[in-house]
């Protein structure tokens, strides 16, 4: 029986129903064209390639490509042959820490990037690509590697309705930590020539992770879905408003306009950290708020036409 109602915790059933959608949204490298911050439009590497075989050199080989190894030992001059892969690596990597069971309109964040996920899911391996994942909170570190066919998809979807977060019980504010520890794993697991795809409102985002999303952005594809809720952009005005997370609550009074600026000022300034990281690190970042055709909103990030 089914517990959620897809504001404050997911359904199975729509997570399922959403590989209607990822019928349109295909994720491979002639159909991609992810906007980077800054307005820039950058192709996806797509497939990355797998040592096939090794033969004697060639003339116009890559002398690169030269194995050192078998010409050592037959002593003639081989070059390594590669092919290219028939399916790709995804990884999703989901956070469903303390800050993203947030929303003022439609639902929580991490109900947001939960049906995100799974509508990247099931477009992953209707296109042919292997999919991973990796979720985490303060509680629990859910990962599973990446494998073909829609078994992989239900398991996904099975593991995240599963997850304690949703309970949302001993959630310590230990945001920064559970990110980097999240981000380190990630790199230890991820393959060369993934595409991985980060979930997250990304507030715990620090140099020591940067120095991660360095690592993996050197031989991988990484998109960061920036998932926020319009209360957090900009506050309401001209009225007091009570703010809870179940268990303490506060008032904030916004009719004061310097109040307003300062608020603002504070998220704008966490935008700009996001998009300078992305520019000066090669990354996709598309913003998708809890109001959003949430469809529309990653195809037009990902610089897909709707169909």
């Amino acid at each position: 029986m089914e517990t959620g109602d897809d504001i404050v915790k997911v359904k199975q059933s729509t997570l399922i129903g959403l590989n209607r959608d990822a019928r349109s949204l295909p994720l491979i490298s002639n159909s991609v064209k992810a906007q980077m911050a800054g307005g820039h439009l950058s192709a996806f590497r797509g497939r990355g390639m797998e040592y096939h075989e090794s033969r004697p050199y060639q003339p116009g080989d890559d002398i690169r490509a030269i194995d050192w190894r078998v010409t050592a030992r037959s002593g003639l001059t081989h070059t390594k042959v590669y092919r290219e892969e028939r399916e790709r690596p995804v990884l999703l990597w989901l956070d469903l820490s303390r800050s993203m069971f947030f929303g003022t309109q439609c639902c929580f964040k991490a109900v947001l990037a939960s049906k995100l996920a799974a509508l990247l899911a099931w477009s992953s391996v209707q296109h042919g690509d292997r999919l991973g994942y990796l979720v985490f909170s303060e509680q629990q570190h859910s990962e599973f590697r990446p494998a073909r066919g829609k078994r992989t998809v239900l398991h996904f979807i099975q593991q995240l309705d599963a997850h304690p977060a949703w309970l949302r019980e001993d959630m310590n504010p230990a945001g920064a930590s559970t990110g980097l520890r999240a981000l380190m794993r990630l790199r230890q697991v991820t393959r060369p020539g993934s595409l991985v795809i980060l979930l997250s409102d990304f507030r715990f985002v620090d140099d020591d992770c940067r120095g991660q999303l360095v690592e993996l952005a050197r031989h991988n594809d990484v998109v960061m879905i920036h998932t926020y809720d319009p209360f957090e952009r900009h506050l309401p005005a001209g009225g007091v408003y009570r703010v809870t997370d179940g268990v303490d609550s506060l008032e904030i009074d916004t009719s004061s306009g310097r109040l307003l600026q300062r608020y603002r000022e504070r998220y704008d300034a966490h935008q700009q950290r996001l998009q300078r990281l992305c520019q000066e690190l090669g990354l996709f970042l598309i913003d998708i708020g809890t109001n959003e055709d949430m469809l529309a909103a990653l195809k037009t990030g990902l610089g897909l036409q709707s169909r």
